[in-house]
């Protein structure tokens, strides 16, 4: 590494507060500064994607400290050691190669590495030394098979892109495949599903580093869903085609997202949307990937994230707003999303009085 670079590296670690002092041009408190800044690494190679190259780029690259959180620092880092060339055909140049990963905190693997075996070779030994010393390392889309190749989706459940599926469970017959998912957190190894699977996977991981609020916050700047409930099968299958009632359809799921607090029924549902049970039940899994019922959950959830985080009531009065009815039913589905309590996730998250 040359000195300079070495000199770069050791000057951002230095300073650990990064952009946060600025606050939060969102109005909201800033989050807690004492954080030690994370360090991503994402690797490019010869026909890398350069799509989803460029979402670890976006989520974890431009800095987002005026969010009112030490942002990460970022690199990318040629697993060649050269200018890489993309898939499409365009150079890449980095001054970050395979030995600045000990500095990474994080490691996204955007997907499948198709260059020489001896760069593969070195490539695997990284990925294993990096988990060892504890970690966290993500693929993207066909990036699971390095992951697998390195032994580190061993007894774990993993996901890749649909169309590769097959191939995957009959290389890797030890991993616990779940093509049906868009993406699976698995500790310290994450994976996702094809292409734009990989953003929904990001902002899992912003959401459990700064809390849900943050991760809104970064997902409105990118005008893309905080999270998307489902998993690929939405995408393989033929989607119901449009037809009668179909405004009305996304009339009733925007007025969902907007009494999430109150009771409610796939047959009310189905009746403000002109439809039978069966027929909403139907278009809502082929638009979702999931029930109504769930989908209903899984945004409760989230509401109750942004609640503990943004505000000062109490537990039992979040578990109203947020439509669980009683602090028991919340307890129960929060803990099984976000596997942890309602008060330890708010203590974990919880921002600072202003600061004078």
């Amino acid at each position: 590494m040359s000195k300079q670079r070495r000199a770069k590296l050791d000057g951002d670690r230095s300073s650990e507060s990064g952009g946060a002092e600025g606050g939060s041009i969102t109005g909201r408190r800033p989050l807690s500064k004492q954080r030690r800044r994370h360090t991503v690494a994402a690797l490019a190679f010869d026909c890398v994607s350069p799509f989803e190259l460029s979402v670890a780029c976006e989520v974890f690259g431009f800095d987002r400290s005026d969010l009112g959180v030490p942002w990460y620092r970022f690199m990318v880092c040629a697993v060649e050691g050269r200018p890489v060339v993309s898939e499409v055909g365009f150079q890449i140049h980095t001054p970050y190669d395979l030995s600045d990963l000990r500095r990474a905190d994080t490691i996204i693997v955007p997907a499948r590495y198709k260059g020489d075996a001896a760069h593969q070779a070195n490539l695997l030994d990284a990925l294993r030394a990096a988990h060892r010393r504890g970690a966290r390392i993500m693929s993207f889309c066909t990036g699971a098979f390095e992951l697998a190749e390195a032994g580190l989706l061993d007894g774990r459940r993993a996901t890749t892109h649909w169309a590769y599926a097959d191939e995957f469970a009959a290389r890797f017959p030890d991993v616990k495949l779940d093509p049906g998912v868009l993406y699976v957190d698995e500790g310290n190894v994450l994976t996702s599903a094809g292409t734009a699977a990989g953003i929904d996977l990001c902002l899992h991981v912003v959401r459990k580093d700064f809390g849900a609020d943050v991760a809104n916050g970064v997902a409105r700047r990118m005008v893309v869903p905080p999270h998307r409930d489902g998993g690929q099968a939405q995408y393989v299958d033929d989607p119901i085609p449009d037809g009668p009632g179909a405004d009305l359809f996304g009339e009733t799921i925007a007025w969902l997202r907007e009494h999430l607090d109150e009771p409610v029924t796939v047959e009310d549902l189905a009746s403000r949307s002109a439809m039978s049970p069966r027929t909403f039940a139907r278009r809502f899994r082929a638009t979702t990937g999931t029930t109504p019922m769930q989908w209903v959950l899984r945004q409760r959830v989230l509401l109750a994230q942004r609640l503990l985080e943004t505000t000062d009531e109490p537990v039992d009065r979040v578990a109203e707003l947020a439509g669980f009815g009683s602090p028991a039913a919340l307890r129960q589905h929060f803990q099984r999303m976000v596997r942890t309590s309602p008060t330890a996730y708010r203590r974990t998250f919880r921002q600072e009085e202003p600061v004078a």
